[in-house]
């Protein structure tokens, strides 16, 4: 008998998590996810290799704040599908300890965060949308599990650019950030248009009105817009720039391609 109380997955339209998936490489995906991945390509042939690009962000950023940043608990906002690696192997692999919470409204996610429960007594799942900040941090696994009196690690790669401006996305981050103790980190990762007339303003424009074709909501966000969405916290080096840029494993060997030049992100410290 189904669960009712569970939210049932919806094959027949693109699910953002699931779209994802896909330009990462995943297998959680469907045919109309996969559609979405074809026509980006159409546009910009390297989207999966993009895709990998923010994931890896993803992780360095985690290193940093698991390793010499010290924090031991984290709020992954739109967390999105289990992919190679993910927030709380990262974080874990450095401290065991580390308490991880995802939060997604996408109920092909559920059923992954579901799993995790079983698996990772340190790692939860929050069924929520990260748009009502107030009802995400009055969850009650959130804080049962995380200490808001104390640092918080809190995420949002690659979400706030489905967040439309009639949403206020800068008043979804002031809530979050008003709610975090001193000494937390926020990372956010968001697509770009440098709006200057380049060829990758040109590709941030035709790239919005592909995915809001298929999808509905997709905004390639100027860098102050993009800047804003940290409210004035003191900014880690080198600050908002490139997701190649953050950081960097080791030297780059090539010119990233295109659309690895559609995404900003950066990492700031709540004193």
């Amino acid at each position: 008998m189904a669960d009712v109380d569970r939210p049932q997955i919806d094959t027949t339209k693109p699910s953002i998590a699931r779209v994802y998936d896909a330009f990462v490489g995943g297998k959680d995906n469907f045919e109309v996810d996969r559609q979405v991945l074809r026509q980006i390509q159409e546009i910009a042939p390297e989207a999966i290799e993009v895709g990998r690009l923010c994931r890896a962000w993803l992780i360095r950023v985690v290193r940093f704040l698991a390793g010499g940043a010290e924090i031991d608990q984290f709020l992954d906002l739109g967390s999105g599908l289990p992919t190679a690696e993910n927030t709380h192997q990262a974080a874990q692999r450095l401290n065991s300890e580390a308490k991880v919470i995802y939060v997604d409204n996408d109920p092909s996610v559920a059923a992954h965060g579901r799993a995790l429960l079983e698996e990772n007594e340190n790692t939860h799942f929050v069924m929520a949308d990260l748009r009502d900040p107030e009802a995400v941090l009055r969850d009650p696994l959130v804080t049962k599990h995380l200490d808001l009196s104390r640092p918080v690690g809190l995420i949002q790669c690659n979400t706030l650019h489905h967040v439309t401006d009639a949403e206020d996305p800068r008043r979804i981050m002031q809530t979050y950030v008003d709610a975090l103790a001193p000494g937390s980190y926020v990372a956010i990762s968001h697509l770009y248009n440098p709006d200057d007339g380049s060829e990758f303003a040109e590709l941030a424009v035709e790239s919005q009105a592909r995915f809001n074709e298929m999808m509905g909501s997709c905004y390639y966000r100027r860098r102050e817009e993009i800047q804003a969405l940290f409210c004035g916290l003191e900014m880690v080096e080198p600050g908002l720039t490139y997701l190649f840029n953050w950081w960097p494993d080791g030297p780059l060997l090539r010119e990233p391609d295109a659309g690895a030049h559609n995404l900003l992100g950066g990492v700031a410290r709540k004193d």
